[in-house]
């Protein structure tokens, strides 16, 4: 809708077709103007006839165009299809062009090259060094510490497979493994 409350037009809008509020309660079907008392004062029985003539016909011209308009969609539709074109492949393209409108918008712009100077300026700053240098040499002692842990893990592992309980064990699965593959045989 645009300020001066006329209906959108614009076949591309959300709103497209809906009427401002002030019009939301006339009634449009065919054969209303006969059923409204007139609401101003002084018109004459002619002049009532001719509105309400006129209203007629502006009722049927609604109607027609709905009718117009629904056709097209349909036509555009088919068209579509034909072409191969979908839904989700437009609303890709909407949202690749808007992207791209954003991306090249002033504030956008600004925004960017705002972000890359401060970025500058902590990348150089000396608490960022010094924090990058701790959290690396952290994840340097953290790594040495679970490549440790992970060949004691692995030595101790090596260590029991091979005692004799383990063996004892991997002895007893192997003879019920047999006794329950039998039947299935």
């Amino acid at each position: 809708m645009d300020s001066a409350g006329q209906a959108d037009i614009n076949l591309n809008s959300p709103n497209k077709g809906q009427l401002p509020d002030f019009m939301i309660d006339v009634p449009v079907g065919p054969g209303v103007a006969a059923q409204t008392p007139a609401v101003e004062q002084g018109l004459t029985e002619a002049e009532e006839e001719e509105l309400r003539t006129e209203l007629a016909k502006v009722e049927e011209e609604i109607i027609t165009l709905r009718q117009v308009l629904s056709a097209k969609e349909r036509h555009c539709g088919e068209l579509k299809r034909r072409l191969g074109l979908s839904a989700l492949g437009e609303l890709k393209q909407n949202l690749s062009k808007s992207w791209h409108d954003v991306q090249v918008s002033n504030a956008y712009v600004k925004t960017s090259e705002k972000l890359g100077e401060w970025n500058e300026k902590v990348t150089q700053s000396d608490l960022y060094k010094k924090t990058q240098e701790t959290l690396s040499q952290a994840g340097q002692k953290t790594s040495a510490a679970l490549s440790t842990m992970g060949s004691a893990i692995s030595r101790k592992l090596g260590d029991m497979r091979n005692s004799a309980t383990f063996k004892s064990f991997e002895d007893r699965v192997g003879i019920i493994k047999t006794h329950c593959r039998k039947p299935f045989e």
